[in-house]
């Protein structure tokens, strides 16, 4: 699977997707994400950006029903990959439209996007 899930301390959930991201690999991932934050409650996302190479063009990247029921269960998301992803992955993660905040980091700023998540403890 090109997605990876992982719990981490301190709410965090570090997601990892390498190569082509399908929609049936994404759906499966936002059905282990949502038993996440049903185990833990509300959540800060890692998502990393490995050797991607995209978005399959498949149909039905417009379903918006993780987000609706999910949404605000997520306090902050940092996007950690190559520049090229970034108005892309801003794009695809809703920034702009959610309540929590969205930032992308290049894939040299790791522990950049690592402290700015854990900023997240002090205020949530």
């Amino acid at each position: 699977m090109p997605i990876a899930l992982q719990g981490e301390d301190g709410g965090i959930c570090r997601v990892e997707i390498r190569g082509t991201l399908r929609k049936s690999d994404f759906a499966r991932s936002q059905d282990d994400l949502a038993a996440e934050i049903r185990r833990q409650g509300r959540v800060r996302l890692l998502i990393l950006l490995s050797a991607f190479e995209g978005w399959a063009p498949d149909a039905g990247w417009n379903d918006l029903s993780f987000y609706i029921k999910h949404g605000d269960d997520i306090d902050r998301i940092a996007i950690v990959g190559d520049e090229k992803w970034r108005s892309h992955a801003l794009m695809f993660s809703a920034a702009g439209l959610r309540r929590a905040p969205v930032e992308f980091f290049p894939d040299t700023a790791l522990a950049t996007a690592r402290t700015w998540l854990s900023e997240a403890t002090a205020s949530s």
